[in-house]
């Protein structure tokens, strides 16, 4: 077959096959689906188990064996999404409602990890297959899996808005979804009060659902603000901890605050980055009051224990626990869901208006099917109470004739031609029979013990039974009032039976009041390796062991400073990043010390750092700043005097970048500039014009082609009037410069 070449523009094609993935991650695998709130991993999970019949009444199976079923069958995108997916439907600290029953080690609220597949057994909720499996075959539409040999649901016919019971979190290429959840009786409620009036507000339904509920229980802290979240989809919570006060009953107890709740951001990893955090507040003595923090949570729940010296300010502890640590914490809201195969961002009502959208139209099918079902019901049972009635006919029937067909035709249309009868009554009423087909075979099928009388006076019963549900069908599917009668019943038996109180507390509190106590300014030494990791430490212990002119061999730079001054930080993007000398750690000199983008917004990966410097050691001085193609300028330092974190130091062309940064100090005199390829100029720094920081600069040196400043030195006149360079890194023998004179603004020669 010959080779088929396709021309395309490139740039389309890409941008064709972007979109594409795009829209198959938000819709096919991070963003839940508003009807039933399940992501597509997750419906599959819970569908291949409700297959493999793991029930709640039956053993746990493997999880290896869900897992791996899911993925050869409906998911094949590698099983350890999967085995994360079935992991967080089981943790009670995650969901609203677990869907999953876990047997083994599952995680825990801490951030561990569960164990591996093999070792782990699950198997399906009771919730799970009342509220999300019932009625699966009549209800919702089926479609073929990825390679077309198995049938998997469209969507699981879920009965109660699990998008808010749940919750969900997803990101996807160019947006995400966080949703927190809800409490399940509320929203039933919820769901009942918006079926009898769809125009109710949103505050209506607040009545109803309060806020967010969340399995870790905690506080929502900023109850005015809910409504207008709910109304908008998108929004921010103030979470906060649940912190009670166990006061000492005798003279030697301590006081103690007890966390027996955590926002629900806490779990995982920051339970112990809180522990951390707490600690390290002790430590700086930032809480003096605190004497012992342990952590005595156990499966009966999170309990977090601070003993406090006798007396201590609880309302103060409370506030820079809330202030400094993750005890108090945001969660961002952006209630993102798929509707009708598009992302959309929905308020409070319109998640319900969905989902009541889903149970009608799931209500209206399932219906219709067991109408139908009962109408078959209904036509074979007429059928043999009729040939109860006229039973000897059918025996004479039976017996005359030469094959099941004959007897059927006979049935159906009276068609006696091939059967023989003893009696002419027979014959003529053989005639006038007129089964139907389903009729005439329930006939043939029937055994003679269907015709005890108990038997029959059953089927009349169970006739009574079928006519009665036709009856009370067919007024469903007629009447909007009776099938709304029928959700809010279903809504009520389920609040009934797996309803539970809220957990988290709603209300409006002010925030935390502390302000740090001005401490007292105290010499320390900045040092900085070639690595980028920064710290302060102690003056005098710096200078016991180590000479500023040796301590450069371990570290790039090295100064004094005041701890209440401002870190300035210069780049070669022409930048100045500030940060507090009180912000960076102060640790022990043999203790590595903190990234420096950690404390400020240099990037690491973009900018180069050419200067850094105390701001107290900068006033009333002049800085150098000299760029790569050739420009040069001095500015007062006063001009980078600003509470701003990240300014601009002075003004650079495209292309262009800071070659070089310095502070001019008074016995400063000359400065020679060198070039990457192996040129000089040398003059008096006093010819370099003092200009604004938004200042471009002069040209300061004639390049070629492809050449650009490469350092520069400064040359000081010390006490004997010798002249000296001054470096920064490296050295300039000043013997190898033309003795005695300087060269002309923008001539240069080479070394």
């Amino acid at each position: 077959m010959p080779e088929t070449i396709i021309r395309t523009e490139y740039s389309e094609e890409m941008q064709k096959s972007y979109l594409d993935y795009s829209m198959s991650v938000i819709t096919a695998r991070a963003i839940p689906d508003a009807r039933d709130g399940l992501k597509p991993v997750q419906r599959r999970v819970l569908y291949d188990m409700s297959e493999l019949k793991l029930n709640s009444d039956k053993p746990h199976r493997k999880s290896a064996r869900i897992v791996g079923d899911t993925m050869g069958k409906y998911h094949p995108h590698g099983d350890s999404s999967i085995y994360e997916t079935l992991v967080v439907l089981s943790q009670e600290w995650k969901k609203g409602m677990p869907l999953v029953d876990g047997h083994g080690n599952f995680g825990s609220i801490e951030g561990d990890g569960a164990a591996a597949m093999r070792y782990t057994e699950a198997k399906l909720k009771k919730f799970t297959e009342d509220v999300y499996l019932r009625d699966l075959d009549k209800t919702v539409e089926f479609i073929s899996n990825y390679d077309e040999t198995e049938k998997e649901p469209e969507v699981l016919p879920v009965r109660v808005p699990n998008l808010l019971i749940n919750g969900a979190e997803g990101i996807a290429v160019g947006m995400s979804t966080s949703i927190p959840t809800h409490n399940l009786s509320e929203v039933c409620d919820a769901c009942i009060a918006y079926i009898k009036n769809p125009d109710i507000s949103t505050a209506e339904l607040m009545c109803y659902i309060k806020g967010p509920d969340f399995p870790t229980g905690g506080i929502v802290a900023n109850k005015s603000e809910l409504q207008e979240i709910y109304e908008t989809g998108s929004g921010k919570l103030k979470l906060r901890g649940k912190v009670e006060v166990e006061l000492g009953r005798k003279k030697a107890d301590r006081d103690r605050l007890i966390i027996s709740q955590i926002p629900y951001t806490m779990i995982g990893s920051g339970i112990n980055k809180f522990l951390q955090d707490s600690a390290a507040l002790v430590e700086t003595k930032k809480l003096p009051e605190v004497v012992d923090i342990s952590n005595q949570s156990d499966k009966d729940g999170t309990r977090i224990v601070f003993e406090l010296k006798r007396d201590a300010d609880i309302d103060r502890v409370k506030s820079i626990l809330f202030q400094k640590t993750r005890l108090e914490d945001s969660f961002g809201i952006n209630m993102l869901a798929i509707v009708d195969g598009r992302p959309e961002t929905l308020s409070l009502k319109l998640i319900l208006k969905h989902y009541l959208k889903f149970q009608y139209e799931n209500t209206n099918k399932k219906y219709s099917i067991l109408l139908s079902r009962e109408l078959e019901k209904k036509e074979i049972q007429e059928g043999l109470i009729t040939a109860c009635d006229c039973i000897d006919l059918i025996i004479a029937i039976l017996r005359g004739s030469r094959s099941l067909a004959d007897a059927r035709e006979c049935l159906i249309n009276g068609d006696i031609s091939n059967i023989k009868f003893k009696s002419d009554t027979f014959r003529k009423q053989a005639q006038k029979l007129r089964f139907t087909k389903n009729q005439a075979q329930a006939i043939l099928e029937m055994r003679l013990y269907k015709l005890i009388g108990l038997e029959i006076d059953a089927l009349l019963k169970e006739h009574k039974t079928v006519l009665k549900n036709i009856k009370n069908y067919e007024k469903i599917l007629s009447s909007k009032k009776s099938m709304d009668n029928v959700i809010i019943a279903d809504l009520k038996k389920i609040k009934e039976e797996y309803g539970f109180t809220r957990k988290t507390r709603i209300e409006d509190s002010s925030s935390a009041v502390y302000e740090d106590e001005a401490a007292e300014p105290e010499k320390v030494v900045f040092l900085m390796d070639r690595f980028g990791y920064c710290k302060t430490a102690d003056k005098a212990v710096f200078e016991k062991n180590y000479t500023y002119e040796t301590a450069l061999n371990d570290y790039k730079y090295v100064f004094d400073a005041m701890s209440d001054e401002m870190l300035c930080i210069f780049t070669d993007k022409g930048v100045m990043h500030q940060a507090r000398l009180s912000d960076i750690p102060f640790k022990k000199l043999k203790d590595k010390g903190v990234p420096i983008d950690n404390v400020c917004r240099y990037n690491a990966d973009e900018e180069h750092i050419l200067f850094i410097k105390n701001s107290g050691s900068l006033r009333e001085r002049e800085i150098l700043f000299v760029t790569v193609n050739g420009y040069i300028k001095k500015t007062s330092f006063g001009e980078f005097i600003t509470n701003n974190r990240h300014i601009s130091a002075t003004k650079l062309s495209d292309k262009d970048r800071l070659a070089a940064v310095e502070l001019i100090e008074p016995d400063d005199a000359e400065i020679i500039i060198v070039s990457d390829k192996g040129y000089v100029l040398r003059f008096l720094i006093d010819e370099i014009n003092l200009l604004k920081k938004t200042a471009k600069g002069e040209k300061a040196m004639k390049l070629s082609q492809g050449e650009a400043l490469d350092n520069i030195y400064l040359i000081r006149y010390n006490e004997n009037k010798d002249r000296y360079i001054r470096v920064k890194d490296g050295k300039l023998p000043l013997s190898r410069i033309k003795s005695g004179h300087r060269n002309e603004r923008g001539s240069r020669y080479k070394l």
